[in-house]
């Protein structure tokens, strides 16, 4: 392959820029690739990948470096590349063709179209040469260029059918009313394909969808269902001791390959790591198990120590790859445990995390190897046994081993770091981080999702008060921000807000909102468009309606504008929630395990309870009535702290209601509320979490 330089050539997208110096002359999603396409005459080879996707990876190394594709798609082709994390408009536009076309999706995405971006042909990963009855690019595309050539009044008119059937698609309404015991039904279906061995629910590939495990625990807390929480419980602990949990620096990888949570995928996603940690920060303010609030903590020292900025926002991703072999940087060959430890550690490590001579895993692509992937499957107490130590010396071992084998760990070529800022992500990471300092009183974690939040809301909007960018990199601002940057910033500075009673984080979420109602809501039919009115057109402006591998924009809209009227007492907000669930309802009638978390919004409203804390400022036991609470499980509280004596406090402006509560004899005192009635104060801790548990 010769040295090339395309278009892409000073962009920011990492994902881009791995492709600015393939021999395809590849140009970013632009006016000028569009008039070229036009004026030349030429489809469109549209190409949507990631930075950390192994198979983009594969497929750039097999065809976009060779020389012969790159003449075929110069020659009859104008080339897009498009970071489907920076423009996931265009990602959920085009993914929707290549599901209606061949009934499967994934990336990297591969659309041929015309000009005016209208698709007639859609694939994923395709081969150079045919091989394994997939044919090969050498292959297609000659025959595509053929028939845009010959035939292109029938390409045309098949482009025109598939964009005219999707555009349909998007403007079809689910409009009903809705069913009894959706919450039930829901639970009913997810558990009926729970893995009693392995823990999880389906087959192999297994995902965390921790959305799931999150309605589920709350279902589980209303119908009292201890069989759901067992199920929730044993997938949890099959995850941390699974080899999808990085043993070493903590945090979650994408999914695991098969049954056992064993291998996995190993790129690491923000996204991941922010669900995941609110799942196991739930499962442990509901249960008191220590070893889930570890998970989540350690997941979040690995965001706070590998993926966050020098401003404190944090990146997306860590790539699958190092130095062409996917997993290499996170697998141990049983000799290297014994170099990086002392023996006595080392006999101690083969045994804790599973580590065989001869390797503990087959690698599906390459066969045996001597490789192993860490995981637990030996206690402590077990351990401490067998070593003969106590249970205290052996955790304090451990401890040791794992601080010195990440050292070790971190002497080898790192994967690609995707340095990416997104706004949606960001905002998952921030609900995350507040929940957890919420949970365990952590004041350090809280100024941790305080300085992110704080940079994005004054580092990527469009002004005072303004709507948000969706990414940034570099200084570097740039793509209008989507249904998720906005719902997800909300979910979080919501989050912020009840962790730490600064009202600036509410109207913050509030004029984020307010955004949204003004150029995303469809009145008509009572949910968001993915994008603002005023967002570049595509053939249809979509509109996700499923929860999926993260809860859809609309489902934590719902969410976040239910908690905004309890935290307002503004029945608007309610009213706009029921819409979204109602414009959905037939779907959720009839699938209601693909959308938990609009459930988990439901549940929210059947079971809502606002809690106002009234007390001195800087008063200590005002301080530790509102800790006591965040510390409790209590998934369908809102709490709202009211300083007492003072009637020009920012929180009433906001929760005008809250004016007329007082402080009773002068000590902190405890409103609860529900359905619009709110109890006799009370000023005992205990007595106020006997009635909010009522």
């Amino acid at each position: 392959m010769t040295s090339h330089s395309n278009p892409l050539e000073g962009q920011k997208s990492p994902y881009l820029l791995q492709h600015a110096h393939n021999p395809v002359n590849w140009y970013p999603w632009s006016d000028q690739a569009f008039k070229k396409a036009a004026d030349e005459g030429k489809p469109i080879f549209l190409s949507i990948g990631y930075a950390t996707c192994h198979w983009c990876h594969v497929m750039e190394k097999e065809s976009f470096e060779n020389d012969e594709v790159a003449a075929i798609l110069n020659k009859s082709f104008i080339s897009i590349k498009v970071d489907r994390e920076e423009r996931p408009d265009i990602d959920n536009v085009y993914m929707s063709v290549c599901q209606a076309l061949t009934g499967t999706g994934g990336w990297p995405l591969t659309i041929i179209m015309t000009p005016d971006k209208k698709p007639f042909f859609a694939a994923t990963y395709i081969p150079r040469e045919s091989r394994f009855g997939m044919t090969g690019l050498l292959e297609i595309l000659p025959k595509l260029a053929d028939l845009w050539k010959n035939k292109k009044d029938d390409v045309l008119s098949s482009a025109e059918k598939v964009s005219a059937a999707l555009k349909g698609n998007s403007d079809k309404t689910f409009a009903a009313d809705i069913g009894e015991g959706l919450c039930n039904k829901a639970a009913d279906e997810i558990s009926s394909e729970f893995d009693k061995k392995d823990g999880g629910f389906g087959n192999a590939p297994k995902f965390p969808s921790a959305h799931r495990l999150l309605f589920l625990i709350r279902q589980a807390r209303v119908s009292g269902d201890k069989e759901i929480l067992r199920q929730v419980e044993f997938t949890l602990d099959k995850m941390r001791a699974g080899g999808i949990h990085d043993q070493l620096g903590g945090g979650f990888h994408r999914y695991s390959t098969d049954a056992k949570w064993l291998l996995p995928h190993f790129e690491k996603m923000l996204y991941d790591q922010a669900m995941l940690v609110m799942a196991y920060v739930e499962a442990y303010q509901n249960s008191g198990k220590e070893e889930y609030v570890d998970t989540a903590r350690d997941a979040i020292v690995y965001v706070m120590r590998d993926m966050t900025s020098k401003e404190g926002a944090f990146y997306s991703a860590e790539d699958a790859d190092s130095e062409g072999e996917e997993g290499k940087f996170y697998v141990w060959k049983y000799d290297e445990v014994f170099s990086a430890l002392e023996k006595d550690e080392a006999l101690v490590a083969v045994r804790y995390f599973n580590v065989d001579d001869q390797g503990n895993y087959t690698d599906p692509i390459h066969g045996g190897s001597m490789n192993n992937i860490l995981h637990l499957g030996n206690s402590h107490d077990k351990l401490a046994g067998e070593f003969d130590k106590t249970v205290p010396e052996m955790k304090s071992m451990i401890l040791r081993i794992r601080s010195k084998m990440l050292d070790h760990r971190s002497e080898r070529t790192r994967p690609l770091r995707d340095t990416k800022i997104l706004a949606d992500w960001n905002g998952l990471m921030i609900a995350a981080i507040a929940k957890f300092a919420g949970a365990v009183n952590s004041e350090s974690h809280l100024n941790a999702a305080t300085r992110a939040a704080d940079f994005i809301l004054e580092k990527m909007r469009y002004g005072k008060g303004g709507g948000l960018y969706h990414r940034y990199i570099d200084g570097e601002l740039a793509v209008e921000g989507q249904l998720d940057d906005y719902a997800f910033m909300i979910w979080g500075l919501l989050e912020l807000y009840e962790a730490g009673s600064d009202e600036k984080y509410l109207s913050a979420a509030m004029e984020l909102d307010k955004v949204l109602s003004d150029s995303f809501h469809d009145v008509a039919k009572g949910a968001y468009f993915m994008t603002s009115e005023k967002h570049e057109n595509l053939i249809f402006r979509p509109k996700v309606n499923f929860d999926g591998a993260l809860p859809s924009g609309n489902s934590v809209q719902m969410m976040n504008l239910l908690r905004l009227s309890a935290l307002t007492g503004n029945p608007a907000y309610e009213e706009k929630a029921f819409k979204i669930l109602k414009s959905v309802a037939e779907l959720v009638n009839r699938y209601p395990g693909s959308f938990t978390n609009y459930l988990s919004a439901l549940l929210y409203s059947e079971n809502s309870t606002e809690v106002v804390v009234v007390g001195k400022k800087d008063d200590p036991e005002a301080a530790k009535f509102a800790e006591t609470l965040r510390k409790t499980y209590q998934p369908f509280m809102t709490l709202i702290s009211v300083p007492a004596g003072n009637k020009k406090a920012g929180i009433l402006k906001i929760a005008e209601f809250a004016k007329d509560y007082k402080q009773v004899d002068g000590k902190t005192t405890i409103y609860v509320c529900r359905k619009h009635k709110c109890s006799q104060p009370v000023t005992d801790i205990e007595e106020a979490l006997k009635m909010i548990e009522k």
